[in-house]
Parts: C-alpha cells; structure tokens; sequence
C-alpha cells in the first residue's frame, strides 16, 4: 500500500529531517515509528499527508507517485487518510456529536448520510453517552477519541497518529492505543507516531525505528530501541 523509496528530506543544506529512508507498509498493517524529538517521525507523516513533497526519492501509495499529483488532486487523496493529532484539534463550541458531523459537512456529505454514520462512529469510539458534551466537559482520552472519531469519518485506507498519547494520562493512553488496535482489526492501516517505550514494546508490532533522520531498525514484534 505505502513505499517509501530513497527518500530525504533537505530544509536547508545543513538541516536534513530524512535521509534515504526505504520501507513498504502493507495493507492492514499496524506499524510504529518510534524515535527520539527530532528523528523523523512527524516528516514522515507529513510527506504521506502530501503536506510537504521530498527534496529526494519516491513516496508511493497504491503504486502512485503521490509527489506528482495535481493540486486539485490532493484533497481527494487525503480522504484515504484519517489524522489524529496529539492536542486533539477540536472545535471547543461544538459537542461530540457536532464535531464528527461537521468533518462530514465539510466534505458535502448528505444530511441522511450524517445521521446515520455519526452515531455509528460514536459507538464505534464507546462515547455515544457523551454524544451532547462539549469538548471542555470531557476528559483528555474522551477528546482523543472523538478525534479519532471525526478521523474515521470518511471510510479512511490509512489511519495515522501522532502521539495520540502525549497529553494523556496512562489509564487513558491504554484506551486510546486498545482502540487503535480495534480499528486495525477492522481493515485499516494504522500507523503510530510515538516515543513511548512502554507502548511499543506492550503491542509486540512491527516498529521502524528512526535516528536523526536515517531508518536504523525495521523489525516485526519489534521493540522500543534507539
């Protein structure tokens, strides 16, 4: 599904954030990048969001060249990616329910589509409870996962986070990584942008482990070793 190919990613001649990175994802596939600040992690996401294009090499998804597409494109592709972010991003004057549907919204689906996919989804996140609350009455894993909520929201290939976990406390990061998993197992491919030790070496998953921008480690039941 993904191929990365020799690919480098140059800001300037003495800042370089990848170097000749190669790897492949398959579909369905749950796979970790782990590394220190500054490895490479969140370029890489980046550049698979076509939000940024390499100064070296190919990035490929279903055996497309993505650096050669059309401006007009692109926001048909990134409907094959959902995106959870560490700080959630959510709309503070909208509820729950409000910020997945308007993710649909945004992207012209009918009112019959949104009334029957939302609850759906809310279920799906275990938050049809707090359907009506506003994100400032609800606590930290509860907003991430209405994020990943609002992420799934278009039927996504890919699903990718970056640090989903970073401002949770550990009962809520289990909850938020357990859903993930469930998400996985239903047919997409997740890919999880962290530095947690006790995560990745906990989920026994493939791991790709990064090093001031260079792949130094591609393991299956990989742990957390940089």
């Amino acid at each position: 599904m993904i191929e990365f190919k020799n690919v480098s990613k140059y800001y300037s001649e003495d800042c370089s954030a990848l170097k000749e990175v190669t790897f492949s994802i398959r579909p369905k596939e749950f796979v970790s990048f782990v590394g220190r600040s500054g490895a490479g992690k969140t370029t890489l996401l980046r550049l698979l969001l076509k939000e940024e294009n390499p100064s070296e090499g190919e990035v490929l998804v279903d055996g497309k060249n993505i650096v050669t597409l059309k401006q007009k494109e692109i926001p048909i592709y990134r409907r094959k990616i959902g995106v959870v972010f560490q700080d959630f991003k959510l709309l503070p004057n909208k509820t729950a329910y409000e910020n997945i549907a308007f993710a649909m919204e945004a992207a012209g689906r009918l009112e019959e589509e949104i009334a029957e996919d939302v609850p759906q989804i809310l279920s799906l996140v275990e938050l049809v409870d707090k359907a009506d609350n506003f994100p400032c009455q609800l606590s930290g894993g509860e907003k991430q996962r209405v994020a990943i909520g609002r992420a799934l929201v278009h039927k996504p290939d890919i699903l990718m986070a970056d640090e989903p976990t970073g401002n949770l406390d550990p009962l809520h990061t289990w909850d938020i990584i357990r859903l993930l998993c469930r998400i996985n197992e239903l047919g997409t491919t997740v890919i999880l942008a962290t530095h947690d030790r006790e995560i990745i070496n906990a989920l026994s998953k493939r791991v790709i482990s990064l090093d001031k921008g260079r792949l130094i480690r591609d393991e299956e039941n990989g742990r957390y070793i940089v």
